[in-house]
């Protein structure tokens, strides 16, 4: 009698210890000999493209199956190009992945767009590959030296399209506290304003990464450098950045425009997303998710970002999803305040 419960629990435990293997398999099946596209909102060399094939270069080998991973860039509307094409036009069954501005996942909510059309809740949400703090970099023979400067003398920044950061973090600042801020639209990426700043066509650039910005400006903080860091866009001072810059929320002028502002600053938590588009399996977004943070902790991808001095600091899809949930379940009265800040 013992000896055959014994052999039961064994018997058990060993089907129980089979069942991932077992869960895995389908997947793999799936994806072996298959290709996973990631298209990047971004030119070559911007933010999003960094990511997007940092991301490329790991994450097959954390797919079961192993799939190719590729990165096509996508730049266009502040990432709404690739944002869109990924919702209405990319195949639904896990091969096609995206990875855009934050803006363009607020589009919906900010311009009032028909979420019929285009909503941004019902993406699959992968996984964030940073958390990332917005700046404002300016050359230093620009008007403005402070940020307090430029409630008094006007600041020219280059921008690419409504629904980046770069176009709609200024407009923030500009339409709720009032700033002098004059935004040129219509580049192509944020690695082509940083080039612009340089060449002395804008004072400088906003709503830029700081991920970004220590890669396009590397030798900000040296005192031979052009340019300078004049505001953290943020609600919460970056580690590297204590006693470097001030918040813009500090500037808030009321409660209320405070509690925009960090409603606003809230897409710093999901700058760098990865998402399917809607519609793909469960058990593929499931797998693709565990595979997408088991990646971006690898020690293989972490000395990669390290290299590039790049931060990759992730957090799980299900984290993204909530996130994006809760900013679309604000009160009409904060998202009408919202739409008039950014200009939409």
């Amino acid at each position: 009698m013992q000896t055959a419960n014994l052999n039961t629990i064994i018997l058990t435990a060993c089907i129980f210890a089979a069942l991932p293997a077992a869960a895995q398999e389908p997947i793999a099946e799936f994806y072996r000999g298959k290709t996973i596209t990631i298209a990047a909102g971004s030119s070559a060399g911007g933010g999003l493209d960094t990511y997007g094939r940092l991301l490329a270069r790991h994450l097959g080998a954390h797919v079961p199956g192993n799939p190719t991973v590729i990165v096509q860039n996508m730049p266009g509307a502040g990432s709404l190009v690739a944002a869109r094409h990924l919702y209405s036009v990319a195949p639904k069954d896990g091969t096609q992945m995206a990875t855009v501005l934050p803006g363009a996942l607020l589009d919906a909510l900010l311009s009032g767009t028909d979420r019929k059309v285009y909503d941004p809740t019902k993406f699959n949400y992968i996984g964030n590959a940073n958390s990332e703090t917005l700046v404002c970099v300016t050359r230093r023979d620009a008007p403005v030296k402070h940020f307090k400067d430029v409630f008094e003398r006007e600041l020219v920044v280059g921008a690419t399209g409504p629904g980046s950061t770069l176009q709609d973090s200024p407009a923030v600042t500009a339409n709720l506290l009032g700033a002098k801020i004059r935004i040129i639209a219509g580049y192509k990426g944020s690695r082509e304003v940083s080039l612009a700043v340089l060449k002395n066509e804008v004072h400088g650039v906003c709503g830029l990464a700081w991920s970004s910005a220590k890669q396009q400006y590397p030798d900000m903080f040296s005192p031979t450098s052009e340019v300078q860091l004049l505001v953290q866009e943020d609600a919460r001072t970056h580690p590297e950045l204590a006693g470097k810059a001030p918040l813009a929320v500090d500037f808030a002028k009321t409660p209320e425009q405070r509690a925009v502002l960090e409603i606003f600053y809230s897409q710093a938590i999901f700058t760098r997303p990865f998402l399917f588009p809607p519609g793909v399996p469960a058990d593929r977004v499931a797998a693709m998710r565990k595979s997408f943070m088991s990646a971006m902790k690898s020690p293989e991808l972490q000395a990669d970002a390290r290299k590039q001095q790049t931060e990759a600091e992730s957090s799980p899809g299900e984290e993204v999803a909530a996130l994006i949930d809760k900013i679309y379940a604000a009160s009409p009265a904060v998202v009408e305040q919202l739409r008039k800040a950014s200009g939409k």
